[in-house]
């Protein structure tokens, strides 16, 4: 009984002390914590160069970047819902406007910070030629592409099929992903034979491109000039922002196959 009594009475001490040495205890405000992590909403093309940005700003300022992903048009949405994203990496210039003309952005705070560029890719060699011409050739049976309601390199790819006369009649063809994401997807996973996506996708710093593509020529589709806003006061998100206007940022954008503003 002494012993259960003595070992009782050292927890009642001993509790007070573990609770007040919790990271959540004494207190700490919603604004503490949220300094030390940002959530950044992108779209799908921009994922991996994202990744990256994040990686290099981690490792020089510390806290966590929280990557959400999905189309333009479902995160402005969503962003619409509530939310609870810190800044928004669109595919477009015109939702980032919107929300700014919306009084939903921190003022000033909306910025270009990339210049998309499309490109029919396959895993396959040999199946992508240099100028495209497969796609007249019809040597497929799918062509996955993002849903152009949705996804700014979605109405890029109509764009560019239209220039081309082929939009009707590839459109029995077609597999839509939501967002480029899943253009991409389509075509690993072998349910289309080949895709437009993003080049970004399918670039990476030093490597070649694995299988066969072609990088679309710029004057079939419009301008996908994709723009960032900052939707809160969180600090870390807004440092992340300015990292990414950085030359260093710049850097590792272009690397991926972007076009800087």
């Amino acid at each position: 009984m002494s012993l259960c009594f003595r070992w009782s009475s050292w927890c009642r001490w001993l509790l007070p002390v573990l609770l007040l040495a919790l990271p959540w205890a004494g207190g700490v405000s919603a604004g503490e914590r949220s300094g030390g992590e940002a959530r950044i909403a992108v779209a799908a093309n921009f994922v991996p160069a994202l990744r990256a940005l994040a990686g290099a700003f981690e490792t020089r300022h510390g806290g966590h970047i929280g990557i959400v992903v999905g189309s333009t048009g479902k995160l402005y949405a969503q962003i619409h819902h509530g939310a609870p994203f810190d800044a928004l990496f669109a595919a477009d210039e015109r939702r980032p406007a919107l929300l700014e003309a919306e009084g939903r952005i921190r003022s000033g705070r909306r910025f270009t910070y990339a210049i998309g560029r499309l490109a029919l890719w396959s895993p396959d060699a040999g199946r992508v030629d240099a100028v495209g011409r497969v796609l007249g050739e019809g040597r497929f049976r799918y062509l996955a592409i993002a849903n152009p309601k949705l996804a700014p390199y979605g109405r890029a790819t109509q764009q560019v099929l239209e220039a081309r006369g082929l939009w009707r009649i590839l459109r029995p063809r077609l597999v839509r992903g939501e967002n480029v994401g899943q253009a991409l997807q389509f075509v690993r996973s072998g349910n289309a034979e080949l895709g437009f996506v993003a080049l970004s996708q399918i670039q990476r710093p030093g490597q070649a491109v694995a299988g066969s593509h072609w990088v679309v020529p710029e004057d079939l589709y419009a301008p996908i000039v994709q723009q960032a806003v900052l939707l809160t006061d969180n600090p870390l998100a807004a440092d992340f922002l300015r990292f990414v206007q950085s030359p260093e940022g710049r850097d590792i954008i272009r690397s991926f196959g972007y076009q800087l503003p």
